[in-house]
């Protein structure tokens, strides 16, 4: 995937950093909102942009990988879930609800066949690749022109909520299995190893966690991931969408907010694709993965909640808008200090 993401812009940097300087607070008072403010009018390229036309995309598949019981719920959830969000009952529902965001749904790799029409809680769209990737363990994930696929399938998805004037994305996922996959790219990319970066995902008990963290050392020593075809090897298509999602909202100047582990995972393969993405990528918060924060900090971004979520689908990034609303506000709003 080709695409050309532009520099922030270091006028509307220039012009944040003095009007924070000027307001009427002590210098750094208002703490990370300033140094979010001060990102997203470069992001932007204004002092004025509000986060006030939001979209929330959520790209589900499966995994291979579950034929090992990596998860203490079935597999068949993951179609059983795309129903719920399209009904509107699922945490992603109540929360886009809440924060005024459209919500669509892709499917880019169900092992299921779903037929569903939009609804008021969501749109839904059909974009599937295969029926889940293959087993990581025995062989590659997904072929790269699957890969490329899955890469096209969220650009697609993040290029239609634009048009539709959306100026500001959270993406999310649902698909289970997906944290063993977001883990093994977390250790592949980062050079951390699987007993630091796995966690327990839907609540796996002590043999169960052993075995899921096996499966991926073993994935490893197979095909050697590390920044090489990282997606194709032990990636999903959703980690693969939501990253073309983000590379294509980076190259449009819109600002991404992302969720948790998965997603994250997702913002490293973007990463790999144009390093400068992260210059739009904001981290909604840091969950209770132990991978989570380990592929914040390789990605350089700061968490702005710490919440102990682990339920993806873009909550924590729905529950961070209300942050880049109070940066954005307290900017452009407040008074500047004028002492004569």
């Amino acid at each position: 995937m080709n695409v050309v993401i532009p520099p922030l812009d270091q006028t509307a940097i220039a012009q944040a950093r003095a009007r924070q300087a000027a307001l009427l607070k002590p210098r750094g008072a208002l703490g990370a909102l300033e140094s979010l403010s001060i990102r997203l009018a470069g992001m932007a390229g204004r002092l004025d942009w509000l986060p006030s036309r939001r979209a929330v995309l959520l790209f589900a598949a499966d995994h291979g990988v579950t034929t090992h019981g990596i998860s203490t719920v079935p597999a068949a959830i993951t179609a059983y879930m795309v129903g719920q969000f399209m009904a509107g009952r699922a945490a992603v529902n109540v929360l886009a609800r809440q924060m005024g965001a459209a919500l669509t749904v892709v499917d880019v790799g169900v092992n299921a066949e779903l037929r569903l029409i939009d609804t008021d809680a969501a749109r839904f769209v059909a974009r599937r690749i295969a029926y889940g990737t293959a087993d990581f363990t025995v062989t590659h994930a997904m072929s790269e022109g699957q890969a490329a696929a899955a890469l096209d399938a969220g650009a697609h998805a993040a290029a239609d909520a634009i048009e539709r004037g959306a100026d500001v994305l959270v993406v999310g996922e649902m698909g289970i299995g997906n944290t063993t996959s977001a883990s093994a790219i977390i250790a592949a990319v980062t050079g951390e190893s699987a007993v630091r970066v796995t966690g327990r995902g839907t609540g796996l008990d002590d043999a169960a966690l052993a075995r899921k963290i096996a499966l991926i050392e073993t994935a490893l020593r197979l095909h050697h991931p590390a920044q090489v075809e990282t997606l194709s090897k032990v990636g999903g298509f959703e980690i693969g969408a939501m990253a073309g999602a983000m590379l294509y909202a980076a190259s449009q100047r819109i600002p991404v907010v992302l969720d948790g582990l998965i997603c994250t995972a997702a913002a490293l393969i973007a990463h790999q694709v144009t390093p400068n993405v992260t210059d739009y990528l904001i981290a909604g918060h840091v969950g209770a993965e132990p991978g989570h924060a380990v592929a914040l900090d390789y990605l350089g971004l700061t968490p702005l909640l710490s919440l102990g979520l682990r339920l993806g689908e873009g909550t924590g990034g729905l529950l961070a808008l209300p942050l880049l609303d109070a940066a954005m506000r307290t900017l452009s709003e407040m008074g500047t200090l004028d002492v004569g």
